[in-house]
């Protein structure tokens, strides 16, 4: 498990200065409806380390990767680190119903038609930003 994150923090450390010249300016603002009903809008975390991970419950990789994201968001939500999971798929219930045996503590967004995924250009499953 820690070798794990220490290959995410790798790969984190060696992408994101390319990334960060690449677009510049803030992240696109959304509002996507969380798995407890409430509106969840990005606006909500402005001053925060804001990571959105992008998944589908028939995603291998994305099935993989949930319980290391939940690893990592336990371990520095306290310190400002905020974690949002959204979901891409146009039904919630394969979700929901995988997540029964899953549970994840950070919030879960539903982009159920895809706006916020084309908003942010996501091309496949995972994809982090």
């Amino acid at each position: 498990m820690k070798n794990r994150i220490a290959v995410i923090a790798a790969v984190l450390a060696i992408a994101l200065p390319a990334l960060a010249g690449s677009g510049g300016g803030p992240a696109p603002q959304f509002t996507l409806a969380a798995r407890d009903g409430r509106a969840v809008s990005l606006a909500q975390y402005h001053g925060q380390v804001v990571m959105i991970n992008f998944w589908a419950s028939w995603c291998g990789p994305c099935r993989q990767e949930m319980p290391l994201l939940e690893s990592i968001y336990r371990k520095y939500h306290k310190l400002g680190f905020t974690l949002l999971g959204v979901n891409v798929e146009p039904d919630s219930k394969a979700a929901d119903d995988w997540l029964k045996d899953r549970p994840v503590s950070f919030p879960i967004l539903y982009d159920k038609q895809s706006k916020v995924s084309k908003l942010y250009d996501v091309a496949g499953m995972p994809s982090t930003v």
